[in-house]
């Protein structure tokens, strides 16, 4: 019987050195996309997806994470006084419900794999997700919610890929495809960053991950890889070796807000989608090119 995925590990311990200085005292999961900062993305996938314990891996100056996620007293009682009763009930509907949210430190940047590893404790002998959150998804249905249901289908371990330009397989984590299973297909093999003649195909990792408790024994032994660093990817072949494993290709908009032309470009994204916001914000774009023109131009 396959087991429920009741826990998802959220890595967010990184520094954000590709946004200083804004994140020089802010953390980079804090930065906003329209007007919810891009963790709040990413936990909103997994409640939809019916994680029921969100597990945050933090570092130093991480706190406001904690904080973003707790009650404060005495804004929840000044929007009461104002009457402020829509901005309230929003708030109130973007919380977590009380001890669901648990937190450990990464006490050294030692890679994703290590990241991982250190909620080993809080994620127990369960089948668990993770996610990146410097990508986040725009679809009608979640990414965690389409994996967890090709999840109840076929079991195993799962990733969630995307198709890139082949020349840009270089950039990514590269899966081999192998025979179709129910959402997705097998997978038949993991390359980091492969040479474009050498990838098995085009079909790259997009930093959502459903996987098996046993990966947290392999890093408990996983030796340093690229870059000097624990690699997640590392101890998921190690995992292939003796565990079936699973590709989803996500059926929606994958934004990569780790990258700044990435984050642009989901707050373009997600602002034209929302109908409170997109007529004014499609005018003043479009002033904006007719204004200065072409990129090339400017």
């Amino acid at each position: 019987m396959t087991r429920a995925i009741r826990k998802a590990v959220f890595p967010v311990a990184g520094l954000g050195t590709r946004f200083l200085p804004a994140t020089k005292a802010m953390p980079k999961e804090m930065l906003t996309v329209v007007d919810k900062p891009v963790i709040q993305y990413v936990f909103e996938e997994a409640r939809e997806a019916g994680i029921e314990h969100f597990i945050f891996v933090t570092g130093r100056n991480k706190s406001v994470i904690e904080d973003h996620f707790d009650i404060q007293v005495e804004l929840r009682d000044t929007l009461a006084k104002r009457s402020k009763f829509t901005e309230l009930e929003r708030l109130d509907s973007q919380m977590p419900k009380a001890g669901t949210v648990s937190y450990t430190r990464q006490q050294e940047p030692l890679g994703l794999g290590h990241a991982v590893w250190c909620a080993r404790e809080m994620v127990g002998d369960e089948p668990f997700a993770v996610l990146l959150p410097d990508m986040i998804m725009q679809a009608p249905q979640g990414c965690l919610k389409q994996m967890s249901e090709q999840y109840n289908e076929t079991g195993g371990n799962i990733v969630s890929v995307e198709e890139c330009e082949p020349e840009e397989v270089t950039k990514y984590g590269i899966v081999g495809r192998g025979k179709d299973v129910p959402g997705g297909f097998e997978v038949t093999e993991m390359v980091e960053k492969p040479e474009a003649d050498k990838a098995p195909s085009n079909f790259y990792i997009t930093g959502r991950y459903i996987l098996q408790p046993e990966v947290m024994e392999i890093l408990s032994n996983q030796a340093a890889g690229a870059g000097g660093e624990i690699q997640l990817t590392d101890a998921m072949l190690a995992l292939h070796g003796t565990q079936p494993f699973f590709a989803m290709p996500f059926n929606g908009t994958t934004y990569d807000c780790g990258s700044k032309s990435g984050f642009l470009a989901a707050n373009v994204a997600f602002a034209l989608s929302r109908p409170d916001i997109a007529p004014g914000f499609q005018a003043a774009l479009r002033e904006i090119i007719a204004t200065r023109g072409s990129v090339e131009a400017a």
